[in-house]
């Protein structure tokens, strides 16, 4: 089937990642609907729509028959609704397993079962993976958040689907119309921008990385290759960023040399995660990140020109 022939949804496709999405996939010929409620009152898919392939519901992904009626004659669906980030599932617990967990299990129940999912879960669940082996997609998932758990339950009745892909993200930066500056390689180059320091707690926690844009990449790719990709998790990042925090400091010094970072002997993260992360499995489908950390620092420094406020974060 041609692009230009294929109908796609995307729950929460005004948020970090689908407002991104949107313009890859309407340019690759795709009709993309979004579904979002714009909670972070974004306009961040104002400029796609011009594009008569285009649409956008202002609804609740929480609403069975909004969903109901939007999932017919849908051929991909890729669900991004959530509440995204430890630190905001812990503030709204409730609101996180209605959305995360509850939505999520419902829009699922409603496809059939010739209709493709492709659905971002994190790789943070494999929680404290250890230092001296790389997690894979065969490694036993341990989250230590509600987010992380909620991801691991979703993904489980994800994959039971015979027409599904599960992409395991890692940590994601970059630049998108709608903004996360809490995510850490944000987060950090924010603080190089206009603090000019950081205080890093469990400075040794390793994380993986990958840019917003190879995000939607793996997805266009997870489409040309369904057939088969489908049925599996894919870790999703770059494989030369297996870094510390500490070590993230180190590159973000490098293009700021006056950037002073220090590791707190005291306090913790909340987001205890770390661990080593394989991406040789969606490597070896031919996938591979256009976008290295470096170039993402050097991106971010120009997108910090253009804002300064604190309504581009999750919390």
């Amino acid at each position: 089937m041609h692009p230009e022939n294929r109908s796609v949804l995307i729950t929460g496709g005004a948020g970090y990642l689908g407002s991104i999405m949107v313009g890859e996939f309407l340019a690759r010929g795709f009709r993309v609907s979004v579904l979002d409620n714009f909670m972070f009152k974004q306009n961040s898919l104002a400029h796609y729509c011009a594009h008569p392939a285009f649409d956008v519901i202002n609804g609740d992904a929480r609403n069975e028959k909004l969903l109901k009626d939007l999932v017919v004659n849908k051929d991909i669906v890729i669900p991004l609704a959530a509440l995204v980030g430890a630190p905001l599932c812990e503030k709204d617990p409730v609101g996180a397993n209605s959305i995360n967990l509850d939505a999520q299990t419902m829009l699922l129940d409603l496809l059939s079962p010739g209709q493709w999912v492709l659905m971002p879960i994190t790789n943070s669940g494999y929680g404290i993976g250890g230092t001296d082996t790389f997690c894979t997609e065969e490694s036993p998932l341990r989250p230590i958040s509600i987010y992380g758990r909620q991801k691991v339950m979703i993904e489980e009745r994800l994959l039971a689907r015979d027409n599904a892909i599960s992409f395991r993200l890692a940590t994601v930066f970059g630049m998108a119309p709608r903004m996360r500056i809490d995510l850490l390689v944000n987060d950090f180059v924010y603080r190089a921008v206009y603090d000019r320091t950081v205080v890093v707690f469990d400075g040794n926690f390793r994380r993986n990385y990958i840019h917003v844009r190879d995000v939607t990449r793996a997805f266009l790719h997870g489409i040309d290759n369904f057939e088969t990709m489908k049925g599996e998790a894919y870790n999703v990042g770059l494989s030369d960023a297996n870094l510390t925090k500490l070590e993230l400091c180190e590159k973000i010094h490098s293009q700021f040399p006056e950037f002073v970072y220090l590791d707190s002997p005291i306090g913790q993260d909340p987001d205890k995660r770390d661990y080593l992360v394989s991406n040789a499995k969606i490597e070896a489908t031919g996938f591979k990140p256009a976008y290295s950390l470096e170039n993402g620092i050097k991106e971010l420094r120009k997108g910090y020109r253009m804002i300064r406020n604190s309504m581009y974060g999750n919390v």
